[in-house]
């Protein structure tokens, strides 16, 4: 008894795929033999990552994506399957974040936070969703993922990202609300919510002393690489997790136990 991972035939369609995470997504469902669609605002950075990809020996596409324009949504998802198929898999990843006090927070913070994390996701979510439940009438039997990246900081708050974490628990619960919508369709939706992990963008704050002094008040002791999600990634994203909907999996390296 064991469980292959095997994405042969399958389309995935990657937000937020330009960098850290995303990239990380993206390349890992393309080793797992998916077809990997890669979608941002940053083309270059996805055109450098498609030729990775490939020459790796996947199979990669490219379309704009700018999550905060409800008009680009729709016309990504829909180049997305002109391209290379009815979407099977979609890992909502775009985020940003700010850095201040509550009361320093101003209306541009916030929408700029809001309108990508939570707005964004939604209705890539939905736009999604919709192709995938039309599929699902006419196969009963057809089943899609959708994994939604949330953050150990929707969970729990952090002093200095406040509107992050408002952002981030209305992912947790907007991935409870697809999951009992969808369910039934064949759709599972379930959430991972990463813990501190390094990234190009913030590699040096870890490397600096007051990132040190942070990691040594967690159970780990470091933080979390991309690559210690590849395993959650590929069990939610793949047909083993048939009875896995509606869930939050948390992977801090212990962060949430205190």
């Amino acid at each position: 008894m064991g469980i292959e991972v095997n994405f042969e035939g399958k389309i995935a369609l990657i937000t937020g795929a330009s960098s850290g995470l995303g990239a990380r997504f993206a390349k890992v469902l393309a080793q797992a033999g998916a077809q990997v669609v890669l979608a941002s605002r940053r083309i270059e950075r996805l055109k450098e990552l498609r030729a990775e990809i490939e020459a790796d020996g996947g199979a990669a596409h490219v379309v704009s994506l700018d999550v905060t324009d409800f008009a680009s949504i729709k016309s990504a998802i829909a180049h997305a399957e002109t391209e290379a198929g009815p979407i099977d898999i979609l890992v909502n990843n775009s985020g940003v974040s700010t850095t201040q006090r509550l009361v320093d927070v101003t209306p541009e913070d916030y929408s700029f936070v809001m309108d990508t994390n939570l707005r964004g996701s939604f209705f890539v979510a939905q736009q999604t969703a919709k192709r995938m439940i039309a599929r699902a009438k006419g196969d009963p039997k057809k089943q899609h993922r959708i994994i939604n990246i949330a953050s150990m900081a929707g969970l729990q708050v952090l002093p200095q990202i406040g509107v992050y974490c408002m952002s981030k628990a209305g992912m947790v619960h907007m991935t409870r609300a697809m999951a009992v919508e969808w369910g039934k369709y064949g759709i599972n939706t379930n959430a991972i919510c990463p813990g501190y992990i390094s990234t190009e963008i913030n590699e040096d704050y870890f490397a600096s002393e007051q990132g040190k002094k942070l990691m040594q008040m967690l159970p780990n002791k470091r933080p979390g690489k991309p690559e210690d999600l590849d395993g959650l990634l590929l069990l939610l994203a793949g047909e083993d997790s048939h009875f896995i909907n509606g869930a939050i999996i948390s992977a801090d390296g212990g962060m949430s136990t205190f």
